[in-house]
């Protein structure tokens, strides 16, 4: 028996190289390595697997792994992480986070819950930061990133980052003159260390990890700069200044060396050169453009190409990442989220209609392979990201989560 139990555990939270277990993917880059997906969607759109109810209010997106899918949302008078079964959408647990509501014209939850094996993490957007058990919503530990970290954001939109987490370490963004970013232990939520040097408010952007400059690090961008951090220390290796208005969100895109990032409220984008010399990390602006605005769907960089919304005008838009240059804007679809998966993208509208299109990303032009209206559409903005995970699309709408099937056959 003794031999066999180590071998159920690692089993039951064994992960498929197809699932997704955090916000924007395993290397939060909204890059699903699966294969095997349509390349043509058919008129009607793929088909529905299932549509389940009971997922709760909020503009979150979903993690899928362990045969779970996983997502925040105001449930039965609370912020809570809602767990589901990924064949066929039943629900399995709640798990309470904290108070619900929030904005008063936007209540609900914000961020993705994070996988990372046996444990779970999330954060409401009160900023409740929570450690459960994946497979059962048990409690591990809780902090507040407000009361325990002295949190502060750069506006009232309430907390929207996923957590991260990296080796031994939960990393989230409380924000303010206690430290913008802090560093916990992720099996106990003792503190590992929260910045010095970094006391930017919080935005609403979520921590990434990559090697620039020869050196890897923790990439992070609020509504006062971007800065790249050290793994164990929490020590500034660079930061540069860049001022975002009223909420900086989109999640930084790494190629290169370079960091392009992007926000709306008639900002723009920036793109920065992270270079090595004897003094250490130095950032360096290349070019700061508005060619792309993005709100908060994202960006996905392939072959050295940006693809993402822009707001004024609402155009789905094709950037050079390493140039600026813009190769198209396509205003037929509006704005939205977006997420690749099988070599192609993925958009969703945020609008009323909350149409679904397949687009190939080409710098030749905008070329759709198929879309469709999203069903059971809110009243809400659908905000919530679109995920691909084990032949599976996930399209969140506040109360109800669909799965379509889009699997070649």
């Amino acid at each position: 028996m003794n031999r066999i139990f180590p071998l159920l555990l690692l089993s039951a939270f064994a992960a498929s190289a197809d699932d997704w277990p955090q916000w924007r993917g395993p290397n939060r880059d909204d890059i699903s390595k699966e294969t095997g997906l349509l390349k043509q969607w058919p008129a009607a759109g793929p088909a529905l697997a299932w549509k389940v109810t009971g997922v709760g209010g909020g503009f979150s997106s979903v993690a899928v792994a362990q045969g779970k899918i996983f997502t925040l949302g105001d449930v039965d008078g609370a912020s809570a992480i809602v767990a589901f079964k990924e064949a066929d959408g039943s629900r399995l647990w709640v798990a309470k986070l904290g108070e619900p509501g929030g904005h008063d014209k936007y209540p609900g939850t914000r961020s993705t819950p994070t996988v990372d094996g046996e444990l779970l993490y999330a954060l409401n957007q009160h900023g409740d930061l929570v450690c459960v058990e994946s497979a059962t919503g048990k409690e591990r530990w809780r902090k507040s990133l407000t009361r325990d970290f002295g949190g502060q954001m750069m506006s009232g939109w309430r907390y929207s980052e996923s957590p991260l987490v990296d080796g031994d370490r939960v990393l989230c963004t409380p924000g303010g003159a206690k430290g913008t970013v802090v560093a916990l232990n992720k099996k106990t939520g003792a503190l590992l260390w929260q910045t010095k040097d970094f006391t930017d408010p919080a935005g609403y952007s979520s921590i990434i990890v990559a090697t620039l400059g020869g050196t890897r690090q923790y990439v992070q961008l609020t509504g006062k700069s971007i800065a790249g951090l050290a793994p164990d220390s929490g020590k500034v290796l660079w930061r540069s200044d860049r001022a975002g208005r009223t909420a900086v969100i989109t999640t930084p895109v790494v190629r290169d060396d370079c960091v392009f990032v992007t926000s709306s409220y008639d900002v723009g984008c920036n793109l920065f050169k992270v270079t090595k010399d004897s003094g250490g990390l130095k950032g360096t602006e290349v070019y700061a453009s508005k060619v792309m605005k993005n709100h908060h769907g994202g960006v996905v960089e392939l072959g050295g190409y940006l693809y993402g919304s822009s707001d004024a005008p609402n155009a789905f838009t094709c950037v050079e990442m390493k140039s600026g240059d813009v190769k198209w804007a396509e205003r037929s679809i509006g704005k939205g989220a977006v997420t690749c998966a099988g070599g192609l993208l993925i958009h969703r509208a945020e609008g009323k209609s909350g149409t679904v299109t397949l687009i190939e990303p080409t710098p030749a032009g905008f070329k759709s392979h198929g879309s469709f209206d999203q069903p059971d559409r809110s009243r809400a903005a659908a905000w919530p990201h679109p995920v691909v995970a084990n032949g599976r699309l996930y399209i969140r709408d506040q109360d109800v989560l669909l799965c379509y099937n889009v699997k070649a056959k």
